[in-house]
């Protein structure tokens, strides 16, 4: 597989707390020269990046980032500000304590109201398979299929561990055929980012492989 091809696959990321104003457009301008997917930044930022990409570009942003324990009330709030504001897809993070509870009709329902708040556009929902258990992450699979949101994605890359591939290709096997996947966390060569490809990755999140293009 090309670079090239691999790369619009990417969303470019930047989402370090100490992200400025001229590294967000530098991850801009490298995501439109190599036709990224998206650029994934911080929700601050997401008016003034879709006002200079101009369309060239989509502009993704994270929402209950990274730990997932926000209200939500206020992910909801979140996703409507920055779908507002100019956003294209929407990466939000689970409640993973609910998880650990086994409260899956309360991250049900969740989902579901923020994927309704994106009105439309794509959301991805991070279930940061580091803290979860096999079966945990079989019943997160079912759980983003029922929601109806447009991807399942592995990690924050905040955590313990970003995307492996037994995680993409357990995701593979138990997510609806309707739901992508997207890896994300720790992905830094060309060689892994073509084999969580052909695991069965449709998006890869990454800050490294479009760097400097």
């Amino acid at each position: 597989m090309e670079k090239k091809d691999i790369l619009k696959k990417v969303d470019h990321t930047l989402l370090a707390q100490t992200a400025t104003r001229e590294e967000i457009r530098t991850i801009l301008d490298e995501g439109i020269r190599c036709e990224a997917a998206s650029a994934c930044i911080p929700a601050a930022y997401v008016k003034q990046a879709a006002d200079y990409v101009e369309g060239k570009l989509p502009i993704c942003t994270v929402i209950g980032f990274p730990n997932g324990y926000s209200t939500t009330a206020a992910k909801v709030f979140e996703a409507r500000d920055a779908v507002a504001n100019g956003a294209s897809e929407v990466d939000m993070v689970i409640n993973i304590g609910y998880v650990k509870d086994g409260r899956y009709a309360e991250v049900l329902d969740e989902i579901r109201q923020v994927h309704e708040a994106c009105e439309g556009k794509i959301l991805k929902v991070i279930i940061e398979t580091c803290l979860l258990t096999e079966d945990e992450k079989k019943k997160m699979c079912e759980v983003v299929t029922e929601s109806g949101a447009e991807f399942i994605k592995t990690s924050t890359g905040f955590s313990a561990g970003g995307a492996t591939f037994a995680d993409i290709s357990l995701m593979k096997e138990f997510v609806g055929k309707e739901v992508r996947i997207k890896a994300a966390g720790g992905i830094g060569s060309f060689e892994d980012a073509e084999e969580f490809i052909r695991l069965g990755a449709d998006r890869l999140g990454t800050s490294r492989l479009a760097k400097g293009v």
